[in-house]
């Protein structure tokens, strides 16, 4: 049997992760089994063990005998954890501000749904589409805010393009900080999610129609309407 490289047990390990992304798991789920894995990813059950020791001797997952593999990390910020020195790094995305951390937003992604409008697939919308309608039904902050998160990585993964998910993912990290989450959590209400699930279905339209212009403003628009919200928060 070929024994994998380390840059191939990388990239399984990667493909673990997003795969939790997808499922919106959070810090502290359980993975599925390995040959659970090995099936939905195509590898050999060799490959996800490899990967999951990699995982494990980084810090992003812990693995308990008898029960199972769980992420220490929200899937998100393990991605980017992957790419470096996973305690180093994240301690430094954390201690990012929300004003900044918007501010990077702001310039970065109404750009980058020009891209997503001529590179999505039907597959892309309808991921889109997935989690745009897992937001309608949210009951509380930690599932709306799962959901945001899946909802602007659907977006970034429209564009199709390794460099922009790369820079992406280090908006993602930042977004795990506690103040971050402290000031969002102060100010959430239900009408204040069905008002950002509108904005993302304004979003999600645009981008379906092929609109880059429009596209381009719903998204200012979202993240405009956040930065207000943070600042207003900020002030309590």
């Amino acid at each position: 049997m070929r024994t994998l490289s380390r840059d191939q047990i990388r990239d399984v390990a990667g493909q673990i992760l997003k795969d939790a992304v997808h499922q919106a798991l959070p810090a502290g789920a359980q993975l599925a089994t390995e040959r659970s894995l090995s099936e939905s990813l195509g590898v050999t059950r060799s490959a996800v063990r490899s990967a999951l020791t990699l995982l494990e001797s980084e810090e992003i997952v812990s693995r308990e005998v008898g029960r199972g593999t769980f992420l220490r990390l929200d899937p998100l910020s393990a991605i980017v954890a992957l790419d470096g020195d996973a305690p180093s790094a994240l301690a430094m995305l954390h201690e990012i501000g929300p004003f900044d951390v918007m501010a990077a937003r702001q310039a970065f992604e109404p750009m980058a749904m020009y891209v997503a409008v001529l590179e999505a697939t039907e597959s892309d919308f309808e991921e889109v589409a997935r989690t745009v309608e897992t937001c309608a039904h949210t009951s509380d902050y930690d599932e709306f805010e799962t959901c945001d998160l899946a909802f602007h990585r659907s977006l970034m993964e429209a564009t199709h393009n390794p460099l922009l998910l790369k820079m992406y993912g280090l908006i993602e990290a930042a977004r795990q900080g506690d103040l971050w989450g402290s000031m969002k959590r102060r100010g959430d209400s239900p009408e204040r999610r069905h008002r950002s699930y509108l904005q993302h279905v304004a979003i999600y339209e645009a981008l379906r129609n092929r609109d880059g212009r429009g596209a381009q403003e719903a998204m200012a628009q979202h993240l405009d309407s956040v930065t207000a919200f943070l600042r207003e928060n900020a002030r309590r």
